[in-house]
């Protein structure tokens, strides 16, 4: 009797959670949502902001992102360069990430609810402090290759070949055994894992070691979107509905051919046209 008591103590206590836990996964989905509508137009209204760049010998145009604005220091340059990159990687990755984060919260069900979007947004900050370290260490690389571009032609007129080989070598590691496993770790990490406890350290190092294994996995999209460029809406667009669909497609790997072999092709005859002109 007392048996039976219980068991239906226990069904009444969870018939009464799970419209709470609905409710949360409601807002977590309408929240991410919001975060996605504000990241993608402050994106785009800062890439049209800005003036279409520097015509440069070969026949190309170096992105003003690059470039300091006229009376503007090199560390309000980096800041400005920041403020692009990190609502740019939001836009593009939160399609693949919320189902990630979504998988965290679920193995967090413990978690009141409360003390598990404190834990999330933890860990989605996390996620995106990677993506700025990346940022951070491509804005020196780039300023510096730029200052070179710009001071010495035969370098600027190498450009366009140097572009196709960069675009040939991307489509490669796409199809590399090396992405392959990348992927495959990236798809399993929120639910095999270790375990997940529903501290603070956790979700910081879960959401770190969320950033790590995506941006090992997106090495390639993300050198083919610097050298065409980062300014590129229609490039963004592309690249970040590559990275969703890969992400989460039942099956992933004719997504990720499709995208090497595009990005082979387009390297291949980028280097022909370029040779075919010299």
């Amino acid at each position: 009797m007392e048996r039976s008591v219980s068991r239906a103590q226990t069904l009444v206590d969870a018939s009464r959670r799970a419209p709470r836990a609905l409710q949360r996964d409601q807002v977590f989905l309408a929240t991410s949502g919001l975060l996605f509508a504000a990241s993608a137009g402050g994106t785009i209204y800062w890439c049209r902001s800005m003036p279409g760049g520097m015509p440069m010998p070969g026949g190309w145009t170096m992105s003003m992102a690059w470039m300091r604005m006229p009376e503007q220091t090199w560390i309000g340059a980096a800041a400005s360069f920041m403020g692009m990159w990190v609502p740019m990687m939001a836009a593009m990755m939160l399609p693949s990430l919320v189902p990630m984060l979504s998988s965290y919260r679920r193995s967090l069900r413990g978690a009141g609810g409360a003390r598990l979007g404190r834990l999330t947004a933890l860990a989605g900050t996390a996620y995106f402090l990677v993506w700025a370290a990346v940022g951070a260490a491509a804005y020196p690389v780039g300023i510096a290759a730029a200052q070179a571009e710009m001071r010495w032609e035969a370098l600027a007129r190498s450009v366009p070949l140097t572009t196709g080989i960069v675009l040939l070598f991307a489509g490669c590691v796409q199809l590399s055994r090396w992405k392959a496993r990348q992927l495959e770790h990236c798809r399993g990490l929120p639910v095999c894992g270790p375990v997940l406890l529903p501290d603070a350290g956790s979700a910081w190092q879960h959401g770190l070691r969320l950033g790590l294994r995506c941006s090992l996995c997106c090495s390639g999209y993300m050198l083919i979107l610097l050298v065409i460029g980062v300014m590129d809406v229609r490039a963004m667009a592309v690249v970040g509905a590559a990275i969703t669909l890969e992400r989460l497609a039942p099956w992933p790997r004719p997504a990720i051919k499709a995208a090497g072999v595009v990005a082979v092709a387009a390297g291949v005859l980028q280097i022909v046209r370029v040779l075919g002109v010299a």
